[in-house]
């Protein structure tokens, strides 16, 4: 159907790619045989995409004789921002866009634009020349250059980010007894802000859960070893009776009285939460369990 519209003189196909580099954006749009480059520098890729998009299709709706233009993206959510009037970051793409698309159909009331979402990794040959024609470029920045607000936030969070990771191991913060979990490739898992990571996105649709969650990886529990540390004169043996002392670690792997989970990986992040899940009572503000 991609070929036969690109051999269409009524139809124009637009193949859109983008490739950052060294913070630098390489954006390539194909309409027919017509390529058009465009670099720019500190932007984030969907703000590439975004452009790449916006270039096509103005060089679509511009050509003579078109009255169909199908985008071709692997992008497609770049795509949607051109319809959606909240996205404050893209209005300026948008607005030209809807602007050049309006008096396309303006002109003719059959005119129309389809947009095709296609992944990269399927390797279809048209949309391959394009992403290899964005990695070719290795371009040099000759003047100083704006920072996009998107790009600019990036960099302020990363540089947050990593700050707080060198303090937060380095002067050992997080506490002799912090739980060190692991995702799914046995990674230790790091702090990071991007889409309620990494505990957060696991476990915010309970706060209950939420709650014992941290109290169990920060060790900050009304158990027997947190109790030890303001009140040494009291009993802080579990209550199972086999343990001096009522730990984190032995009741994460040993006691009896939290057995209703089988999976020994209690390190993992996701066995972890299924393991509280199992227990509702461990590491909750209640009555204890005997």
């Amino acid at each position: 159907m991609a070929i036969e519209s690109s051999n269409s003189f009524s139809s124009a196909l637009v193949i859109t790619d983008a490739n950052i580099k060294n913070n630098i954006a390489t954006s390539i749009s194909h309409v027919h045989i017509t390529k058009t480059l465009h670099h720019t520098v500190n932007v984030m890729s969907i703000e590439a995409e975004f452009f790449t998009i916006r270039c096509g299709i103005n060089q679509a709706t511009n050509s003579i004789g078109i009255s169909k233009i199908i985008v071709i993206t692997d992008a497609i959510h770049a795509a949607r921002k051109i319809f959606d009037p909240l996205s404050y970051l893209f209005q300026k793409h948008s607005a030209s866009i809807i602007k050049e698309l309006w008096n396309f159909f303006l002109s003719n009331q059959k005119n129309l634009i389809k947009f095709w979402e296609y992944s990269s990794c399927c390797n279809w040959f048209l949309h391959k020349v394009v992403n290899k024609e964005t990695k070719l470029f290795n371009p040099i920045p000759l003047f100083s250059c704006k920072s996009s607000w998107d790009f600019s936030k990036k960099n302020k969070c990363d540089d947050l980010a990593n700050r707080w990771k060198i303090t937060f191991q380095a002067l050992d913060w997080k506490g002799k007894h912090f739980l060190e979990l692991l995702d799914g490739d046995n990674n230790i898992i790091e702090p990071s802000y991007i889409k309620s990571r990494s505990w957060l996105k696991h476990l915010g649709h309970s706060n209950s859960l939420c709650a014992r969650a941290m109290r169990a990886i920060t060790n900050h529990a009304l158990i027997g070893e947190y109790r030890l540390r303001f009140f040494p004169r009291e009993d802080f043996s579990c209550l199972c009776g086999l343990y001096p002392i009522e730990t984190q670690k032995y009741i994460l792997h040993e006691c009896r009285r939290f057995n209703r989970y089988w999976n020994p990986r209690r390190d993992s992040l996701s066995h972890f939460i299924l393991f509280l899940e199992f227990n509702p009572n461990m590491f909750a503000f209640a009555n204890p369990i005997t």
